[in-house]
């Protein structure tokens, strides 16, 4: 096998304490037919003798590296060396440049690695009311239910800005669905995303014949064996808590309508700005269909605190337009997927879905404004992007004419292609619309040019890292491992409509570059790698605090360097001014805005390393 699974629970300062090697690549190796691409570091301006061992130190391949110089990303000058030529499979392979020498790595079939499936049982770890149980589990992540029976009203009293808010004349159950993130908020902006990422996976994947991929009793979940795949089964629980969080109909609250200047809630351990005060009208609106944005603790709780141990206030927030069109948008996926498979809950969606769309349509400016600390905000001030991915959800499962237009008519039919996330999710839609068979010719060459051109865009963004990454922001965001990730998927796409080596080449540096090359030799992914992330920040895998409380399990996502926000936690605050942004990171729990972990990061590794499986031997050299 290719993966290495290491303990998961490696220290951090002793991953800290051994030098980073100056030979950087893939820490697990490389598949037997692709790109095969490493890092040296080194002063030296001409290129440099490589030489590729086998297990027995014989010399099986050898060539020249490849000048790049100064990299501003990593702060490091550095020379490539492609192996890519080389194709005989095996183990305890090494690179040597001069007196440097690299970790032994395999070249094997990737579709061996586990990947895919430890990033998609991250999900099943991550859910709430239920108890997380040993035999699917293992016992070492093992826990209580947490939040077990989550019945909950609207958030009422004062927030941090003084704005008092009402509370609402109902109450809902709530239960289930997954955490979030390292906290315990549950959250329907940034359920939509990591749902539609994983069911669009399947959905891709099933569409090229790949039904092997997620098939029923892949994964050890409690829905395993019921002949449904068991992606659709872990991406459904989620499902239904967010059909849980719509306003029943005929439901009328009083509302903040419009545009409020921005503010973020402390996050914890800082202490708290001044906000402004709520500038807005509150009007009595029909919120039936529309869909609350989040439920979450009022208070942030301590590092750590197991699920079942949180004994904060879980308070339900006001609807949302932008939780309403992830509703709306989500749920019209589900209805296509799950035809034929389930009717009566794809039938279910789709009422949703379109509930929420009208709900949305005559609530367009309903933002999330509610200003308590214990919760993420998610707040998101442009939803023009989110009508458009909604209506093209709605246009693949409905094909009426009304959805299409609406699309057409969006300023986002026209814009180029970017990489997702949460807030900015019209290209979501535009890969939705790539698969949909009902769009006319004409759309669909519009559609295939739009993600090329993006495409084109991001591999310009490889000659110019000396790492060779499709990524080149000026700052490194907060789940900069996720900007790559999503990257990568639009790469993906490209590839499938072009065939072009290339864009799987991108895709596949993504990886290389999540599991070890990297400047800092740091396996972003729990589990994998000689370094992998031991210490994410998480309430519950927080061995480092407490050793009676397990590390992460395999698979899962670290956020990765940030060097636009290092000042956020005391961590990053110690590194800011003093590190390149690939080396704006530490494997620390306190780090959460260098190491957290999250759905809507952890979805987009199990869409890339499913498609790496699946195309395995595309890109051949």
């Amino acid at each position: 096998m290719i993966a290495l699974l290491l303990g998961a629970a490696t220290p951090a300062l002793a991953q800290q304490a051994e030098p980073v090697p100056p030979i950087q690549l893939n820490q697990l190796g490389f598949e037997t037919f692709g790109p095969k691409r490493a890092i040296v570091v080194t002063d030296a301006a001409a290129p440099q003798d490589w030489v590729l061992l086998d297990a027995r130190g014989k010399t099986v391949a050898s060539g020249k590296t490849i000048p790049f110089g100064p990299d501003k990303a990593s702060g490091k000058t550095v020379q490539a060396i492609d192996v890519s030529s080389f194709h005989t499979a095996g183990g305890g392979y090494r690179l040597r440049v001069g007196a440097f020498e690299s970790r032994a790595f395999a070249i094997q079939p990737r579709s061996r690695m586990a990947l895919r499936l430890d990033a998609l049982h991250f999900f099943y770890h991550q859910r709430a009311g239920v108890p997380v149980e040993a035999q699917f589990a293992g016992a070492t992540w093992a826990r209580p239910a947490g939040h077990a029976k989550e019945i909950v009203t609207c958030v009422s009293g004062a927030d941090p800005r003084g704005t008092v808010w009402p509370s609402c004349p109902y109450s809902l159950d709530v239960t289930g669905g997954w955490y979030d993130a390292g906290d315990q908020g549950k959250y329907v902006v940034n359920g939509g995303i990591a749902v539609w990422t994983l069911l669009n996976a399947w959905e891709r994947e099933h569409r090229a014949g790949k039904t092997w991929l997620f098939a029923d009793g892949s994964m050890k979940i409690p829905e395993s064996g019921n002949h449904v795949d068991d992606l659709l089964d872990e991406a459904r629980y989620e499902l239904e808590f967010l059909l849980s969080m719509q306003v029943p109909d005929g439901t009328r609250l009083k509302l903040p309508v419009g545009k409020q200047p921005p503010w973020t809630p402390p996050s914890p351990g800082m202490p708290p700005g001044p906000p402004p005060p709520l500038a807005l009208p509150t009007l009595d609106v029909d919120a039936g269909g529309m869909a609350h944005h989040k439920v979450a603790d009022r208070n942030w709780t301590k590092l750590p605190t197991p699920p079942a141990e949180d004994r904060e206030e879980r308070i339900l927030f006001p609807p949302t337009t932008a939780a309403t069109l992830n509703l709306a948008a989500v749920t019209a996926q589900c209805a296509r997927i799950w035809k034929g498979i389930d009717d009566a809950f794809a039938e279910r969606c789709l009422a949703a879905s379109e509930r929420a769309w009208a709900a949305a349509r005559r609530n367009p400016e309903v933002f999330a404004l509610a200003a308590f600390t214990g919760s993420g905000g998610y707040g998101d001030r442009e939803l023009s992007d989110e009508f458009y991915w909604a209506a093209a959800e709605l246009f693949a499962t409905t094909g009426k004419a009304e959805y299409l237009d609406f699309v057409r008519a969006s300023p986002w039919w026209e814009k180029p292609v970017q990489e997702p996330n949460w807030g900015g999710t019209a290209t979501l839609g535009t890969l939705t619309l790539a698969l949909t068979r009902a769009l006319p010719e004409a759309d669909r060459a519009h559609v295939d040019a739009a993600i090329l051109e993006a495409a084109d865009r991001f591999l310009e963004d490889s000659a110019k890292t000396g790492y060779h990454l499709p990524y080149d922001p000026p700052g490194w965001p907060w789940g900069s491992t996720s900007s790559m990730l999503n990257r990568a998927i639009v790469l993906a796409y490209a590839h499938d409509a072009a065939k072009a080596p290339k864009y799987r080449e991108g895709v596949v540096d993504v990886i290389d570059y999540l599991l070890g090359r990297n400047s800092i030799d740091q396996s972003f992914v729990s589990g994998y790698g000689a370094r992998p992330l031991s210490n994410p920040h998480h309430r519950f895998w927080a061995h480092s605090l407490d050793p009676k409380l397990p590390g992460p399990p395999p698979g899962v996502l670290s956020g990765g360097p940030n060097s636009t926000s290092t000042g956020a936690d005391p961590v990053g605050a110690r590194l800011a001014g003093h590190c390149a942004p690939m080396a704006c990171y530490a494997d620390d729990i306190q780090a959460f805005a260098l190491n957290e972990v999250a759905i809507n990061w952890n979805a987009p590794l199990v869409w890339v390393a499913a498609w790496l499986d699946a195309t395995e031997g595309a890109s051949a050299h």
